[in-house]
């Protein structure tokens, strides 16, 4: 059963999706599936080349950009950006519960110079609560402003 929280118009977050869900997406008009799980993370888990799949299958486009417990770097949010600038039309972010695609997609929008408050205030709106990445939201939209 899919859960797609609608972020913004170009971005929604979820909990971790099934093949099946594929086509729950394609109905949103969603344009590419990133992954932010790392294969195996817990037992039953859905591969994610079987996700990719389906994706494919249903014309939907598919990036992995594992975050493990190590957390958020640079390149994961610049992987973000780039799929987020480079892609016409809606995004779905999965992981286990939603909230670490929700956090990538909130540094990417902080990283692009987007206001902190309103990223939070969007995050929350979908369920969210990206209060704990705080200050490097606010660092990471005061270094893109200059």
């Amino acid at each position: 059963m899919s859960d797609f929280r609608k972020v913004t118009d170009s971005f929604y977050a979820s909990p971790q999706i099934q093949p099946g869900d594929v086509a729950a997406a394609k109905a949103l008009g969603i344009t590419l599936i990133v992954n932010n799980r790392p294969e195996g993370e817990e037992p039953g888990q859905p591969d994610g080349a079987a996700i990719e799949t389906a994706a494919a299958e249903a014309g939907i486009g598919y990036l992995a950009i594992p975050i493990t417990p190590g957390g958020f770097g640079p390149a994961e949010v610049e992987a973000l950006q780039a799929a987020l600038d480079g892609n016409d039309g809606p995004i779905l972010g999965f992981c286990r519960s939603g909230t670490r695609s929700t956090f990538l997609w909130s540094l990417a929008q902080a990283a692009a110079g987007r206001d902190p408050s309103e990223i939070a205030a969007l995050a929350m709106g979908a369920g969210y609560d990206v209060t704990p990445l705080g200050p490097t939201i606010e660092a990471l939209a005061a270094r893109a402003r200059g």
